[in-house]
């Protein structure tokens, strides 16, 4: 059974590590369209139904790339299709999310703090907030005020804004904003999946059958498009939040959320304004560095405006850890190894406070963290870094024995 985590463990590493390539090969084609998309220069020769033309040097070579605004006139030998990058980003994110908060639940997803679920009860609540939200932003781009581009983003900035604080309510801060950034990916993929791609395959039947493409089909996609665009950057941070608590783990998360998504805006709009070539609007990185001054302000506000929280009760499975045989030497070495930075109050100089938002000074806190102290100090080496608080091979051995016997019953 205990080798069930190291197991685990590797295949969540392979699921970031696929996540991370496929994200990478979405976002990167994502931005490069959108650039030369605002790049394209309109001149006297180009062919009939042509919008514009790039000239582009790379590779040792040189490309000359021309847009037809609806389609050109017939249809061409060859079409590349760019949308497997979007759907396998997508797929192996939720994977990821079902390896780390479905099946770590009690530890990652739910927070008796905020609200008491069972596990079912959370991850039922998790899919269907992902289906909700596409469902409910669908509605609203095909409304009236779907006509109104810029509109239709302030509104969906106002549901973005509605689901931080929501998630919140909910779910543990570095759950809810992992499905911030879940939520937010969905519309972003789902926009690819049922609405980008299905209006591109018209316009491709239009061509093949001799019919002359409607244009409506191409303004639809690149109002969803835009979104994406807008919506990539705070994604992306979502996604790198796990590893900061600073970011998730206060009060004020929700409202840290929302500015993030204000910051994303603000550096995609200097770089979608330089790209057309424009004038370039330097105002945006100062109201960027103004947003994450902000940001930083929340993340570490005196303990009088967050208040303090009461102790969470303990789930059957941490107190199996609790009442284990090996439990009071395990804590022992914790205590004595890894207490110092991971307390309320760390005293080990240079760290002001414990590292990932991790607490291991009472019997509860290192139950609760009994997987995660096997990986990261049994199992491995990783903690103490660098072994600087010198914990011995036999005390690995303690904290590894604690651990297998508990899971082994």
């Amino acid at each position: 059974m205990y080798e069930y985590a190291v197991t685990w463990e590797w295949l969540s590493l392979a699921a970031r590590w696929l996540h991370v390539i496929t994200a990478i090969a979405w976002i990167g084609s994502s931005f490069y369209f959108i650039a030369l998309d605002l790049g394209l220069v309109k001149r006297p020769h180009l062919p009939a139904g042509a919008y514009g033309e790039e000239w582009q040097v790379h590779g040792g070579g040189f490309y000359h790339i021309q847009k037809y605004l609806v389609a050109p006139a017939q249809m061409p030998e060859h079409l590349t299709w760019f949308k497997w990058e979007s759907y396998m980003t997508w797929l192996s994110g939720f994977l990821m999310l079902a390896i780390v908060y479905y099946a770590g639940a009690d530890l990652f997803l739910i927070d008796p703090h905020v609200m008491e679920l069972s596990q079912w009860q959370a991850v039922a609540i998790s899919l269907a907030s992902l289906a909700v939200g596409w469902i409910v932003y669908d509605q609203l781009c095909k409304s009236p005020i779907g006509r109104n581009t810029w509109g239709l983003m302030v509104l969906l900035y106002v549901v973005l804004v509605a689901m931080a604080w929501g998630y919140t309510q909910v779910f543990t801060g570095r759950a809810a904003f992992l499905h911030l950034g879940a939520f937010t990916a969905t519309i972003m993929s789902a926009n690819v999946f049922f609405i980008i791609i299905p209006n591109q395959k018209v316009v491709v039947a239009d061509l093949i059958a001799g019919r002359t493409p409607d244009p409506k089909y191409g303004v639809i996609a690149k109002q969803r498009s835009l979104h994406n665009n807008y919506l990539t950057l705070p994604v992306i941070f979502f996604m790198l939040s796990n590893h900061y608590p600073l970011a998730f783990a206060t009060q004020f998360n929700w409202i840290i959320a929302a500015l993030v998504f204000l910051m994303g805006v603000t550096i995609r709009h200097w770089f979608n304004t330089t790209h057309a070539r424009k004038e370039k609007p330097t105002w945006t990185w100062l109201a960027t560095v103004i947003l994450f001054i902000l940001i930083m302000w929340l993340s570490t506000v005196p303990k009088v405006l967050t208040g303090e929280e009461d102790a969470a009760a303990l789930s059957p499975i941490q107190q199996r850890f609790e009442s284990n045989a090996h439990f009071e030497a395990a804590r022992d070495v914790v205590l004595s190894r890894c207490s110092m930075c991971h307390a309320a109050e760390p005293v080990w100089e240079g760290v002001n406070f414990p590292p990932k938002s991790v607490k291991l000074e009472t019997d509860g806190e290192i139950a609760g963290h009994a997987r995660e102290i096997y990986i990261q100090a049994g199992r491995s080496h990783a903690m103490p870094p660098g072994n600087i608080t010198e914990i011995s091979a036999e005390e690995r051995q303690l904290l590894t024995a604690w651990y297998e016997s508990t899971v082994s019953q």
